[in-house]
């Protein structure tokens, strides 16, 4: 892979926590030019044991870098974007990996750099925290959104191009606010209800008891309340009103539920138990159809950015983006109509 100045790409991490330390060891990994930056010496320290170049000044980290990726807590983005653009030249990409997405987008068009900031967020991740918890292959083959603005299609396929080849992402091109609205059901809520069941838990007197007797259905639905609060807590902030609204569904579908139960309504109960079993059912059993797309590459073209966000809000990705002189060309994949076949 190439940068800019058609040599190797020379890339920076800025805050290497679990997700920001799982993309420098994996691009170090991947032999590119990486040097890594986070706001705790003793990080740094523990970075440069490992082989990572850690200066002490962020903007010696990020300076001369062809792509910058920006991993440090939400509420410190806007911040950290501000910096960083000063530090580096017009020809460097920068993307970030919070989990929501339109406030830093925003951002970035005010400052105007939104020609070269590209929000992304990849969707992994982990009930640890910090860089002694990131491995190369926490990223490996996830779902990456990346949202492409009207006057940076050349900065998203650059960043597109690289996550396909680095980290085999299926990368999943929205709108900022369509992202925030789908990772507030995909993401969000589902922390607030495994940490909803894990305090209920907590509060009751047979709290030893439960845990005892607790298997996969509790493992497993109240995972992502062994993450940090902070962190949680910065995410659900960052997307509220689209948490709340989404909160608002699961609410409605939970009150049929037990007005099912309660009334020892069965077949009603059942109906709506099988619903939900649809859904889930669908996570492993999806199908795809593939196509390729091509499209003029010297211009921010309107309708490449119009099929990127429609793919996306389909619930498709592209596996391949490839860019040549005059074209760029995707990989795309769209899920099958079950109907069909």
């Amino acid at each position: 892979m190439v940068g800019g100045a058609g040599g190797q790409v020379r890339a920076a991490v800025v805050g290497t926590g679990l997700i920001g330390g799982s993309v420098l060891l994996r691009l170090r990994e991947a032999g590119l030019d990486v040097a890594g930056w986070d706001p705790d010496p003793a990080i740094r320290r523990y970075a440069a044991e490992r082989g990572v170049p850690a200066p002490d000044a962020l903007e010696e980290a990020v300076a001369g870098r062809d792509i910058v990726f920006l991993c440090g807590p939400l509420p410190t983005l806007a911040a950290t974007l501000t910096r960083v653009a000063g530090a580096t030249d017009d020809r460097c990409v920068l993307t970030d990996v919070g989990s929501i997405k339109a406030d830093v987008a925003t951002a970035a068009f005010a400052q105007g750099i939104g020609h070269r900031f590209v929000p992304g967020h990849p969707m992994a991740g982990a009930d640890r925290a910090g860089l002694t918890a990131a491995t190369p292959d926490l990223l490996d083959g996830a779902a990456w959104v990346l949202c492409p603005g009207p006057t940076g299609m050349a900065a998203f396929r650059r960043i597109a191009a690289l996550l396909i080849d680095v980290f085999h992402a299926r990368v999943v091109p929205m709108s900022a606010p369509e992202h925030d609205t789908a990772a507030a059901l995909a993401s969000h809520v589902p922390h607030l209800l495994a940490g909803a069941l894990a305090g209920a838990v907590q509060r009751t007197p047979l709290r030893d008891a439960v845990l005892a007797l607790a298997a996969g259905s509790f493992t497993d639905g109240t995972r992502v309340a062994g993450g940090p609060p902070t962190r949680t807590a910065n995410m659900l902030l960052g997307n509220r009103a689209r948490v709340l609204a989404e909160l608002d569904a699961v609410r409605s579908f939970l009150d049929e539920l037990a007005d099912a139960l309660g009334v020892g309504d069965g077949a009603a109960l059942t109906a709506l138990l099988d619903e939900a079993r649809t859904a889930r059912s669908a996570l492993g059993d999806r199908s795809y159809t593939t196509h390729r797309r091509e499209f003029p590459a010297a211009v921010d073209h309107a309708g490449e950015l119009a099929y990127l966000r429609e793919l996306g809000a389909a619930g498709g990705h592209l596996s391949g983006c490839r860019v040549e002189a005059d074209a760029v060309s995707y990989t795309a994949h769209l899920p099958a109509d079950p109907t069909v076949g």
